[in-house]
C-alpha cells in the first residue's frame, strides 16, 4: 500500500486528489493540509511514502516545507512531489534544489498522476526524459553555481561521465549503450554518484550537474556538452 499526504491550500483541488486516489487500489491517502507548516508536522506524523506539495501556500511555501522534509533524516524515504500551475517557472526550479523528488502540472491527467504516485513510491527519478530536457533548457543561460555545488573530486571517472549523460536526458538504458556496459552497471554508477553528492533522487544530480560546471551550455537552447569536450 503506498501512503500519499496531499497539502494544497485550495480545498476543492485536495478533494479531487483524494477522490481519484481513493478509488485507486494500493494507494492510500493518510491525509491532508492546507498550509506548509501544519503539511510538515503531517508528514512528520504520518511518514507517507509520497506527499503531493503544492508550491504556494499561506503560513510555509511548499518549497520550504519540501526543505524541511529533506533535510528530516527520519523522513529520508519520504518523497515530496511538486504540484504546479506553471510548469517550468523558478518556484520548481528553487523545489527541485530544496529536495523534490520531481514535479507534476495539476491538469495532469489522472493516469499519469497515479504513474508517477508509483514512480515516487519506489524512490525511482520522476523526471521523464522529455520533463528533464526542458529542465535542461532552464539551465541554458545560467551560469555555474560552483560555489554552492558540492566538488566533483569525490566522483570517479565513470560517475561523472554518467552524471552528464543523465544531465542531457539520457535514460540508463540510453547511458548503457553509450558507455556500453549493461543498464545495471549503469544504474550502479547513478546510485554511486547520487550518494557521494548527498543526492536524493535524479532531478538533484542533474541540478548539481550543472550548478557545479560539470555540464555546460553553449551556444543556442538544445546545443549542449559535457564540460571539458570541444
Amino acid at each position: 500500500m503506498i501512503r500519499v499526504v496531499i497539502i494544497d491550500d485550495q480545498a476543492l483541488m485536495r478533494a479531487g486528489f483524494r477522490a481519484l486516489l481513493d478509488a485507486e487500489d494500493g494507494i492510500e491517502v493518510t491525509g491532508e493540509a492546507a498550509d506548509g507548516r501544519a503539511g510538515v508536522e503531517l508528514v512528520r506524523r504520518h511518514t507517507p511514502d509520497v506527499v503531493l506539495m503544492d508550491v504556494q501556500m499561506p503560513v510555509m511555501t511548499g518549497i520550504e516545507a519540501t526543505r524541511e522534509i529533506a533535510a528530516d533524516p527520519a523522513l529520508a524515504d519520504v518523497h515530496v512531489v511538486i504540484l504546479t500551475n506553471y510548469g517550468l517557472d523558478e518556484h520548481v526550479f528553487d523545489a527541485l534544489r530544496a529536495g523534490a523528488a520531481g514535479f507534476l502540472l495539476k491538469d495532469t491527467e489522472p493516469a499519469e498522476l497515479l504513474r508517477a504516485i508509483v514512480v515516487a513510491a519506489r524512490g525511482e527519478a520522476l523526471l521523464s526524459p522529455a520533463i528533464t530536457r526542458r529542465l535542461i533548457g532552464e539551465f541554458v543561460s545560467r551560469p555555474p553555481d560552483r560555489a554552492t555545488a558540492p566538488g566533483l573530486e569525490a566522483l570517479t571517472r565513470r560517475e561523472r561521465e554518467v552524471t552528464a549523460l543523465a544531465a542531457r536526458g539520457l535514460t540508463n538504458e540510453e547511458i548503457a549503450v553509450h558507455m556500453v556496459v549493461s543498464p545495471f552497471t549503469a544504474k550502479t554508477h547513478i546510485s554511486r554518484a547520487m550518494t557521494k553528492l548527498g543526492a536524493r533522487d535524479r532531478a538533484q544530480l542533474v541540478v548539481f550537474a550543472y550548478e557545479s560546471g560539470l555540464v555546460e551550455a553553449r551556444g543556442p537552447a538544445g546545443t549542449r556538452r559535457p564540460a571539458g569536450q570541444e
